[in-house]
């Protein structure tokens, strides 16, 4: 199936850009095609990572208020995440998910492995997210951790038993895609 953008535009530029294009793409009628007007939140890509610490049989999780979430009622903005982070241009995601687990919670990573990658919200964002695993002991946390005083980060660690993990997932704790996706692909990997 092909399809063609006839017109992109960028209709807002700050933190976040946001595109608006007329698309022309084949149907699956067969030869005949539909023109349509999307817009787009162009996120780009980001990574996602989620760190057990070995040694105390936990995973390590991060807390942190996200504004967006106080538009729905009974949210109080607080959130209970996995590391995550955007990358920059033509930075490689294995340095980005590095360069965000030292910022975020201040530990040192050897080694990771890829978890595959997938889009956040396709019907509306450009993100692909890189998701990864990794695993630590707590002699590896080298750093103060707690987010970039500069992004205005303030960023709380946790480290929540893998062995709660299940019933958390049953009681509806997280609230966050990557999170529940990747404490899934735990439950199913390792």
């Amino acid at each position: 199936m092909k399809y063609n953008i006839v017109k992109e535009d960028i209709v807002y530029k700050d933190f976040f850009k946001i595109k608006k294009a007329t698309i022309l793409h084949d149907s699956f009628e067969g030869d005949t095609q539909i023109e349509v007007v999307r817009e787009c939140l162009d996120r780009g890509n980001a990574i996602a990572i989620i760190l057990v610490e070995k040694d105390t049989d936990s995973v390590l999780l991060i807390n942190q208020f996200r504004y967006p979430t106080i538009t729905h009622p009974g949210y109080d903005g607080w959130l209970i995440e996995i590391v995550a982070g955007c990358m920059e241009a033509d930075e490689d995601p294995i340095e980005c998910a590095k360069r965000e687990v030292e910022e975020e919670i201040g530990y040192t990573i050897a080694n990771m492995e890829s978890m595959g990658e997938y889009y956040s919200s396709p019907g509306g964002s450009s993100e692909r997210v890189h998701g990864f695993y990794a695993e630590v002991n707590s002699t590896d946390k080298k750093f103060k951790g707690g987010g970039l005083d500069a992004e205005q980060e303030d960023i709380q660690l946790i480290k929540f038993p893998i062995s709660e993990i299940k019933n958390a997932l049953k009681a509806n704790t997280f609230k966050d895609a990557k999170t529940i996706i990747a404490l899934q692909w735990l439950l199913l990997n390792k």
